[in-house]
């Protein structure tokens, strides 16, 4: 696994588009985001449907065509310099087909930032675009606009990623060593969702593997690390890092449960990163070559998540 190509940081009165490629969106929460970011001096441009919702299923933020062409306009808009989810939820996967790839690469490179359900879309624009992404705290998300944790470390990797290129883990060791690779992953569930489909990784040998989930009991991320671990996705893997697992039952309970699954992989495994479902979530480049250190708790970027 190789590093992909890192897109350029933000400077100040940079635009932004704000788009909606999953779930539907809280108005409230969308301006409290909006004026988080024009606090930072950028421009935050909102796409058309945005604020839309499919009344048909209740959880799209609007008609798939639609949330394509936002996605779509936004990215190859020459004034955009950064794509930033507006929330997660579900819906990424019904739109990531109905992208024209080929323009997307001939935009060129801008930042992306998402998280949970935008696990799609950073695998899409690895694969497809060769591209290294942010996975971090959405633009109307709660734990983006309640957190000045969350808001203070996106803000520090969008305009001055030399200053965070070490990621402290919150908790302890699952499995003790080290390891060095290129960051790959996201959201568990997505992960195991996507196997065999368009634009997806085909596996993680040679990487460090980011994985976090929401509202997953034990018995299911069971289901989804054994299906990872039977396909042979993670033949191969050079370390794992654990982020939030949010409602996801009883943290030890939850701890079992990865400890089983992952311990016998014979790789280093850190837990309680702080990227994910969870306050004052850290963001986390994927795509960049690091060191992982599971006995110290850090992550250690090569080079900055931005150029």
């Amino acid at each position: 696994m190789n590093a992909l190509t890192r897109p350029s940081r933000l400077t100040a009165g940079a635009r932004v588009a704000v788009v909606a490629p999953s779930g539907p969106v809280v108005e409230e929460r969308l301006q409290a985001g909006l004026d988080i970011l024009r606090g930072w001096d950028l421009d935050p441009v909102v796409a058309p449907h945005v604020l839309a919702k499919d009344t048909t299923s209740g959880y799209l933020a609007g008609a798939d065509a639609d949330r394509a062409a936002d996605l779509q306009r936004a990215w190859c808009d020459p004034s955009v310099s950064a794509v930033l989810s507006a929330r997660g939820g579900y819906g990424a996967q019904r739109v990531v087909d109905l992208l024209d790839w080929e323009a997307m690469r001939a935009a060129g490179p801008k930042v992306f930032v998402g998280f949970s359900d935008g696990t799609v879309l950073h695998e899409a624009f690895a694969t497809r675009l060769g591209l290294a992404t942010l996975y971090g705290p959405v633009a109307a998300g709660v734990d983006f606009v309640k957190s000045t944790g969350a808001q203070e470390h996106l803000r520090a990797t969008l305009f001055a990623p030399e200053t965070v290129r070490t990621i402290t883990s919150r908790g302890t060791t699952l499995v003790p060593g080290r390891a060095a690779g290129v960051t790959v992953g996201g959201c568990l569930r997505m992960l195991a969702t996507g196997l065999g489909t368009p634009g997806t990784h085909p596996g993680v040998r040679g990487g460090l593997l980011l994985l976090e989930d929401v509202g997953e009991q034990p018995y299911s991320l069971d289901r989804s690390l054994t299906q990872l671990l039977r396909s042979g996705w993670l033949d191969g893997v050079a370390g794992i890092l654990l982020g939030s697992w949010d409602r996801c039952g009883p943290y030890e309970r939850v701890r079992a449960t990865l400890a089983d699954r992952l311990g016998g992989l014979g790789v280093p495994v850190a837990e309680e990163f702080g990227f994910g479902h969870c306050a004052a979530a850290l963001t986390v480049p994927l795509g960049v070559a690091a060191e992982l250190d599971a006995d110290a708790g850090t992550l250690t970027l090569a080079e900055p998540a931005l150029c």
